[in-house]
């Protein structure tokens, strides 16, 4: 017998039980709200100040005013946006964060810092 045929074989190992990693349910819900179209840009022009209608659609010129209404509308069910009606002659309607809109404002900025560190623009 020559040297390499006397090799040991590795002893068998046993199987590795595999654990399937488990989705938070909070957070995918949290990332399907936030993660929806045109959403996050939103949040981030309003983590500035409370905007009208307008001046959300010259902020994110890509948007139609459709899909501007239905995003604002989600997010004030959800309690992200507020309308606030400003009754001055003429009436005035403003958008702007709640409190647990604002709380967005430290992942929003996470976001951003990974965008210019990891996107091109």
């Amino acid at each position: 017998m020559n040297r390499l045929s006397r090799r040991r074989r590795p002893p068998k190992r046993k199987p590795v039980a595999r654990v399937v990693p488990e989705l938070c349910g909070r957070f995918h819900q949290a990332s399907e709200l936030i993660g929806r179209r045109w959403t996050g840009a939103l949040i981030f022009v309003m983590l500035r100040r409370r905007c009208r209608f307008a001046v959300l659609r010259q902020a994110i010129p890509q948007i139609t005013d459709r899909m501007l209404s239905e995003r604002l509308r989600e997010l004030e069910h959800e309690g992200i946006v507020e309308r606030v009606v400003v009754p001055h002659a003429p009436v005035r309607v403003e958008y702007g964060l709640t409190k647990k809109g604002r709380a967005l404002g430290k992942a929003i900025a996470a976001i951003q810092h990974w965008a210019r560190a990891w996107t091109d623009a």
